[in-house]
């Protein structure tokens, strides 16, 4: 990675805006496998719904790995003032969960389609299973999605709980970096 410039206040363009775009695109994953339960098993919407999530997951998945790519080539603003070493740690730690998240969630779920045997379709292009045809491994994906996915609303929100601490209480930066529609001039103290 390269060093920090002293004048860089927020994140690569690039970077902000596959964070709120993967942001909008997680409220869309979240969303159509929440509304698909208003309509029967097996209507047109219903499954429409489910190609929209699984469409939508993979869409998360591809932007990703694209944003650690980019992530990695870039650099990153210093928090001013700096965090301790434990909330250092704790921000280190939360990020990482949220990647692992990010990058877990699609695969179980491709994994899933593909150990049931089904098509995986990315926006009508099928594309190729990454696991065996196999009731087991069905089983063990869909629960482990399921139980990630229940684990992932925590996240996001301890994320947006963690942003406005820094932004209300601690009045540090952090969210400033990644927000573009903030000013990042300093802040009067409390």
């Amino acid at each position: 990675m390269t060093a920090v410039s002293s004048q860089q206040s927020r994140y690569h363009p690039t970077i902000i805006a596959l964070h709120w775009g993967v942001l909008l695109l997680m409220i869309g994953v979240y969303a159509s496998m929440e509304l698909r339960e208003f309509w029967p098993r097996g209507s047109t919407l219903r499954e429409g719904l489910k190609l929209v999530h699984y469409s939508l997951g993979l869409t998360v998945f591809a932007l990703v790995i694209a944003r650690i790519v980019i992530r990695l080539r870039t650099t990153t603003p210093a928090v001013t003032p700096p965090l301790s070493p434990l909330l250092k740690l704790g921000a280190t730690g939360a990020h990482l969960a949220l990647y692992a998240f990010m990058i877990a969630m699609p695969l179980l779920g491709w994994a899933t389609l593909s150990a049931e045997g089904k098509s995986i379709i990315f926006f009508g292009i099928p594309i190729f299973p990454i696991a065996p045809v196999s009731e087991t491994l069905t089983e063990f994906f869909e629960e482990t999605h399921e139980l990630i996915g229940d684990i992932g609303y925590f996240l996001i929100g301890a994320h947006a709980a963690a942003a406005l601490y820094h932004h209300y209480i601690r009045r540090d930066n952090t969210l400033v970096r990644m927000a573009p529609f903030l000013d990042p001039g300093p802040k009067a103290p409390l």
